[in-house]
Formats: structure tokens, sequence, C-alpha cells
């Protein structure tokens, strides 16, 4: 499985704005060149993370963009449903697929192992915040900078 550019992207510009969390707005080129991303591919994700309102904007030259609420109560899972819609290792998995939605489930040997793995993932992914993402990069960091490193 690999995941979209949009979710690769969108998750990336999220970190940044959880990172500046708290000051003040952040505009979209800063962010667009802090994370490498194409902006205008930038302007399209944000209109679906707005609409999603997971970021708000202020208009003006004093605006941009900020996280809409706290880093620990944003997911990776909800940014992926965002830009990408329900995440899904498969069809016969996706999420919002009831039972009666694969005809082959009842004969199908390979259904439970995508539906584990469909859980799995929803999972780590929902249970995964902007947060815990950047306490992990810092820790990192930390690690990296007491030449823990090999």
């Amino acid at each position: 499985m690999k995941l979209s550019s949009r979710t690769e992207y969108a998750v990336r510009a999220m970190a940044e704005l959880a990172e500046m969390h708290g000051g003040g707005p952040i505009s979209l080129r800063e962010i667009a060149a802090r994370q490498d991303i194409p902006e205008k591919y930038l302007e399209q994700l944000f209109r679906q993370l707005r609409k999603a309102e997971l970021i708000s904007g202020l208009r003006g030259a004093q605006g941009g963009y900020s996280l809409a609420r706290e880093p620990c109560e944003i997911t990776v899972g909800d940014i992926m449903r965002a830009v990408d819609g329900p995440i899904a290792v498969c069809s016969c998995a996706a999420e919002g697929k009831g039972d009666a939605d694969c005809e082959r489930k009842s004969h199908c040997a390979a259904h439970p192992v995508w539906a584990k793995l469909q859980d799995g993932i929803v999972s780590i992914l929902d249970s995964t915040t902007l947060y815990d993402m950047l306490a992990k990069t810092a820790t990192q960091d930390m690690q990296g900078n007491r030449g823990g490193g090999s």
C-alpha cells in the first residue's frame, strides 16, 4: 500500500502548522517553501482541510493559516480523510462498507487478512495526533544531538 502524495503533503503541512501553533497564522508560501511542496498543490489541499474544519485562514497582509483545533485533537486519520476520502486498503474492507457490500466475502480467503489490515491501519491513523508526531520528532532530535547515532 502506498500513500497518495495528497496525504503525504497534507500531513507534512499540518505538522508544520502544529509546530508553529500559537504563533499566529503562517502564509501558504512559507509552508510550501519549508516543506518543499508546490504552492498551487498546497492551495488545493488547504481548501479541503478548511472544508473539513482542520485549519482556518485569515486574509490580509498578516494573514495565513493556522490549526482550527489543538494539535492533540487532530489525527493523521482526520487529515487523510479530508484530502483522500475514506481510508481503504481494498474495496471490500473500506471504511463505510458493510458486510453486504462484498458478494465474495463469505467465500474469500483473503478478506479476513484485508479486514485485519484495514482495522490496524485505521487504528494507528486515528490514534496518532499531530502532537504525537511532533513529540516523536523532538525526541529523535534530542537523541541525535546527544551523539546517540551510529
